[in-house]
């Protein structure tokens, strides 16, 4: 089955009680048992499962080419809680410029349980491998990565952790299934925040995470089950129905990403341009190995803070706004917004700089996005 009808078949298609095509939101906590332990489809509390949420978790699961999906709500409950499968004085190496939420998570929570990260640069794998300690229990890669999209090659990494007996985990929220299957290329877990690309309409928060194997399965479930931060089935229902759609908006974002691109390459007021989808990207090559597409993010330098704040202040079609993934064009400045949480030092290091854009092509007129870009960054 291919990816565009996978998204449509994948998972458990529509309700058999009704013969419904869409599944139903099923609004309820606790289920009817036929006698002590007589559980009715293995339902028994919408913690521990429910049906809407099971239809979400199969669809994923079948997307990403793995053994079993997890719907959590959000992103980074999906996150915190893949890494409460490893027990105290645990040690993960990281991409060193992740998400500001998951260095917030790794550096001021999960140290407190006594779970250690040492973030590198993983678009090496020999990076990687010196970062690994006696302790350490996985690699936790985002790629591309948030802001800079530094692309880190999936399978070569997957191979220096199993050298070592170490898992792989992938953030593949930037590039999603329709792109991109992390399992293909010798991961063991993917995660992902739904409120992305997968919703798609910036009216849903939610985390997805997806395993290889039965006994990853079992862990993760229980840690789901055991910590509670599930996704509710409203939410459930409204993630499956924008997942639907993802192949039609993923082509439509790239198409409009690669206009813009071209447009920025030939503007004089831009300093540096990241996106996979250009040779001269550091990682092109990498990118066009792993994925079937490039995706609709894209960062730019425009020189300074000031000029960075008086295009976010000029534009029209492009939301400031700390998301992405939607049919919206959305517009942010990293240093002061998805990443402000990470100290200055600590950014520039990275090259997070103040003048540093990040703008997530939505599906509108390639023209008026090109019209508004044009005029915001004039001088």
């Amino acid at each position: 089955m291919k990816q565009k009808t996978k998204l449509i078949h994948g998972g458990i298609v529509g309700d058999e009680a009704t013969g419904a095509v869409s599944t139903p939101i099923y609004q309820v906590s606790t289920y009817k048992q036929d006698g002590v332990g007589g559980l009715r489809q293995g339902y028994e509390y919408s913690r521990t499962g429910n049906p809407t949420r099971h239809a979400l978790e199969e669809l994923i699961k079948d997307l990403e080419n793995g053994h079993a999906g997890f719907a959590f709500g959000s992103g980074m409950a999906a996150i915190s809680s893949v890494m409460m499968l490893f027990d105290t004085g645990s040690h993960v190496v990281l991409t060193d410029d992740v998400y500001g939420g998951t260095y917030r998570v790794m550096t001021k929570v999960l140290n407190r349980l006594g779970i250690d990260s040492t973030f590198v640069d993983t678009s090496d794998p020999e990076n990687v491998k010196n970062a690994i300690q006696e302790n350490t229990k996985a690699v936790f890669i985002e790629t591309p990565t948030n802001p800079l999209l530094k692309v880190t090659d999936i399978a070569a990494v997957s191979a220096v952790a199993k050298e070592h007996g170490l898992l792989t985990i992938v953030d593949n929220t930037f590039t999603t299934p329709y792109w991109q299957t992390p399992i293909d290329h010798g991961a063991d877990i993917v995660v992902h925040s739904a409120t992305k690309y997968l919703g798609g309409h910036s009216d849903v928060v939610a985390g997805l995470v997806v395993v290889n194997s039965a006994e990853l399965a079992e862990e993760v479930h229980f840690v789901q089950n055991s910590v509670g931060a599930i996704l509710g089935p409203q939410d459930s229902w409204l993630l499956m129905r924008g997942i639907k759609t993802l192949g039609l908006r993923m082509e439509e974002h790239e198409v409009n990403a690669k206009e813009i691109v071209s447009f920025l390459e030939r503007h004089e007021g831009v300093t540096t341009i990241h996106y996979p989808g250009i040779k001269s990207h550091p990682g092109h090559e990498t990118a066009a190995k792993q994925s079937r597409g490039f995706g609709g993010m894209i960062s730019f330098d425009v020189g300074s803070g000031e000029k960075a704040a008086r295009v976010l202040e000029k534009v029209k079609y492009f939301t400031l706004a700390e998301s992405l993934g939607a049919v919206e064009s959305l517009i942010s400045l990293p240093a002061r917004m998805t990443h402000a949480s990470i100290p200055a030092e600590r950014r520039a290091e990275l090259g997070i700089t103040d003048g540093l854009v990040r703008i997530s092509v939505g599906i509108e007129d390639i023209e008026d996005l090109l019209a508004d870009l044009e005029q915001a960054l004039e001088d």
